[in-house]
């Protein structure tokens, strides 16, 4: 860190909106954060083009009231993340603000320039040291771990340190706070420092040390048709892009609140406030199915949404992604789920217009499909020097207009994710939840993970490739009953379209509402599968089609009836008895 009377200076020459141009002297460089001095405000920005000796800035703040020739001070480092224990059980704004702090001390509506410690310095927390006096490590090995909700929160030699080191000095076992310190660490050159337990990170640099993983592990969300047809790898990227009001927002909160992972990530990214308040009201009162405790404790909530300022919208993401690579680094398994990247783009096509940049597509800046890449390639399964592995899963919503997906951020999110789960207005108009579209949605992992499907039953993959066809072959029929009618059509492919609807209904939908259904584990997902498949599989032969229909109907009753069934029930493996004397009687 430059000292505060070294750091560069300029003033305000020009402005457009947000968008500040600075002449400056001394050495300025690129996303360098600014403060300009404003009638007794300091607001925050950031360098985003250099030409000369004048410098363009983007304000994260309102700039009503900013004039030609107010000072604007550099302050010689990047735009970064705060590190460390409390990071978890907290809500921040897009520049890594507690919200709740400011909340406090000014009141709900945000005042501008304000800025507030990320972390609390007056908690203490309980101390354990792993390394000894005289231990060699390098940056990213752990020092040490306090507790910290569901998690052993390592404390690591900072990411910014250079070769191999010795440690001497460690603090003993107790409490401290995190800007106390709790090691002294000699370089190659002799050099000592000093380590806290929190740290610093550019948020638009990648945070990750150690092997970098194929993903070899699907993560379970217990919901079916994630699981089963489309299924996500941990450490994978997938998107869920889906028209206003398709149910992208439930889906997220119910994948976070069910998927087999550790530390979730929430970015509310240019959200209507609404929609944020609510997760604001709910998740601290919401049970978490894993742990015991509230699903709060184990999230951490960025917020920038579309009543707050746009300009802060770009960094909020990163902000994010960051905070998740960090728990990575310990060895947990995290997710990130960023809502939406398409309202983060805009933020993009914002800057990027003032900047009077040649635009792309649709007036999106030509490096969108980069931006993009950037971001998803940071999810990962990363193997640490301890042999341990941490992973990151990353999922996006994509907000296309009109339902467009083929606009721009909706194609660049395509071309980089492994798995695409496309929620269609129809589907959701019908009630039909969760809203994923089986016939344009799709997922690269299917055959990564054969073997591992196959641990859980046999010819798991073959039997929902099976039915996915059956799917596709029922929409088709479908299609042709809607020109010719039902009599147009043979009583053989009435039964192949009443077969696609039945495992619509009872293996691709739930029910939200029902504390069984609303989450199926994969042993209960293997029990349906199994089920289904001994009907889609199975040839019938019908005298009319009133008694098709009549079959069809009855047995789909019956086996939502069983869905809805607690396992732990005596009366669930008599219904399941009942049901399979029905389809083989048949």
């Amino acid at each position: 860190m430059v000292d505060k009377a070294e750091r560069s200076r300029g003033i305000i020459v020009a402005a457009q909106g947000n968008l500040m141009t600075v002449r400056f002297e001394g050495v300025v460089r690129q996303n360098e954060v600014v403060y300009v001095k404003s009638a007794g405000l300091s607001l925050k920005g950031e360098v985003i083009e250099i030409s000369g000796n004048e410098a363009k800035i983007q304000v994260f703040e309102p700039t009503k009231g900013v004039r030609y020739g107010d000072e604007v001070e550099f302050d010689s480092d990047l735009l970064t993340v705060e590190l460390g224990p409390g990071l978890l059980k907290r809500v921040f704004d897009g520049l890594q603000n507690p919200l709740e702090d400011i909340a406090e001390q000014s009141g709900y509506f945000l005042p501008r320039g304000v800025y507030l410690d990320p972390l609390p310095r007056d908690t203490k927390w309980k101390w354990t040291p792993l390394a000894q006096v005289g231990a060699t490590v390098e940056k990213a090995h752990f020092l040490g771990w306090v507790p910290e909700e569901n998690v052993e929160h390592k404390i690591m030699v900072p990411f910014n340190f250079i070769g191999k080191g010795t440690v001497k000095e460690i603090a003993p076992e107790g409490e401290y706070t995190v800007d106390q310190e709790i090691a002294k660490i000699e370089d190659e050159k002799g050099n000592i420092h000093s380590v806290k337990m929190m740290q610093r990170w550019p948020a638009k640099f990648p945070l990750r040390f150690g092997e970098r993983l194929l993903p070899k592990e699907q993560l379970t969300t217990s919901m079916r048709v994630i699981d089963g047809p489309f299924p996500v790898a941990k450490g994978g990227t997938f998107c869920t892009p889906g028209p206003f009001g398709a149910g992208k927002t439930v889906l997220q909160h119910q994948v976070s609140k069910y998927a087999k992972t550790q530390i979730v990530v929430i970015v509310a990214c240019g959200e209507r406030a609404g929609e944020v308040v609510e997760i604001l009201r709910e998740f601290p009162h919401l049970d978490d199915p894993q742990t015991g405790g509230k699903l709060m404790d184990r999230t951490s909530i960025i917020c920038n949404t579309s009543s707050m300022p746009v300009a802060a919208r770009e960094s909020s993401v990163y902000m994010g992604v960051t905070i998740a690579e960090y728990y990575r680094q310990m060895g947990v398994d995290c997710l990130l789920l960023a809502d939406s990247t398409s309202r983060w783009a805009q933020a993009l096509r914002e800057m990027s217009g003032r900047l009077e940049e040649i635009p792309g597509e649709e007036a999106f800046p030509a490096y969108l499909s980069t931006r993009i890449s950037e971001l998803y390639e940071r999810a990962g399964i990363i193997k640490l020097y301890d042999g341990k592995e941490g992973s990151l899963t990353i999922g996006g919503s994509v907000s296309p207009a009109g339902g467009n997906f083929e606009e721009p951020v909706t194609l660049s999110t395509l071309a980089v994710v492994g798995c695409f789960l496309a929620l269609s207005r129809q589907r959701s108009d019908a009630r039909r939840y969760p809203a994923i579209d089986p016939l344009i949605s799709w997922s690269k992992y299917n055959d990564r993970f054969a073997e591992h499907g196959d641990n859980f039953m046999k010819d798991r993959v073959k039997k929902i490739a099976f039915a996915q066809n059956m799917v596709l072959r029922s929409d088709e029929i479908g299609k042709k009953m809607s020109v010719v009618g039902e009599e147009g059509i043979a009583i053989e492919d009435l039964v192949v379209y009443l077969k696609g609807e039945f495992y619509d209904a009872v293996y691709l939908q739930q029910n939200a509402f029902d504390p069984v259904d609303t989450a199926t584990d994969m042993e209960r997902q293997n029990e349906q599968l199994e089920m289904v498949s001994k009907v889609l599989e199975k040839e019938y032969s019908f005298e009319d089609k009133e008694k098709a229909r009549e079959y069809f109907l009855s047995l789909t009753d019956k086996v939502i009836q069983l869905n809805y069934l607690s396992k732990d029930v005596s009366i669930y493996d008599q219904k399941k008895e009942e049901i399979l004397n029905i389809i083989e009687g048949v």
